[in-house]
């Protein structure tokens, strides 16, 4: 079945959530899923492209998933980049191909708004690796760190 991807905006917040709320079921994030940070930056980010773009898919008006699209700048990567920092499918839905399709609205709407490279993570044994090994993205030989920047350590 066909289905739509449209913009979200702000009016789209609570079914974002929802959906966020089920993806953590699924795959959680690393970091803690604290539902007031996330409505908050959640808000922000459809609010202001300059942070990413968020995209709600629809079949026959039902909420089926959603990509959420964040940019950065790096000089190694040759100026602005573009990381699908979200994209999640309603399992019912699965393997039917609308991962793929977003991949593809992914890759259209970073280059859209000027974006040199598109990145993004996966846990390791997700089984949509594979997908997205086939539609082109290359494991680095890098580990990914991160550092919390809140209180300094005591």
């Amino acid at each position: 079945m066909p289905f739509a991807s449209a913009r979200a905006t702000l009016a789209d917040l609570e079914l974002l959530l929802l959906m966020m709320r089920h993806m953590q079921a699924d795959d959680p994030w690393s970091e803690q899923f604290h539902e007031p940070t996330v409505r908050t930056n959640l808000a922000e980010l459809l609010e202001n492209p300059v942070h990413g773009v968020a995209y709600l898919v629809c079949e026959e008006n039902t909420p089926i998933g959603y990509l959420v699209i964040c940019f950065d700048y790096s000089l190694e990567y040759r100026g602005k980049g573009a990381w699908i920092d979200e994209l999640f499918v309603e399992r019912s839905h699965r393997g039917k191909g609308i991962g793929t399709q977003l991949l593809d609205l992914a890759e259209a709407a970073s280059r859209e708004h000027h974006a040199k490279f598109l990145h993004l993570e996966v846990t390791h044994g997700n089984p949509a690796i594979e997908l997205y090994r086939r539609r082109g993205f290359f494991d680095h030989h890098r580990y990914l760190m991160s550092k919390a920047l809140g209180q300094k350590p005591t």
